[in-house]
């Protein structure tokens, strides 16, 4: 597995906890240098594991957020 590099630039928020402690949570994160995109995804109580996730663009947050708002 390639290694990588991740900086938690804004936390935005906790969705949920889990019994274990792991909390899923939307940030914005900066991927191996690169700008910063909206992440949700797991992460262990000291943010040193992470659980597979999504990242989305500007774009696609807009997206989501009209979808949701549809509803």
């Amino acid at each position: 597995m390639a290694d990588f590099q991740f900086e938690i630039i804004e936390h935005i928020g906790v969705l949920s906890t889990s019994p274990k402690g792991w909390t899923k949570e939307l940030n914005m994160i900066s991927w191996n240098g690169r700008p910063a995109k909206a992440d949700l995804r797991e992460w262990d109580p000291n943010h040193e594991k992470m659980g597979k996730g999504i990242t989305l663009s500007d774009e696609e947050i807009l997206a989501l957020k009209a979808l949701l708002e549809s509803r």
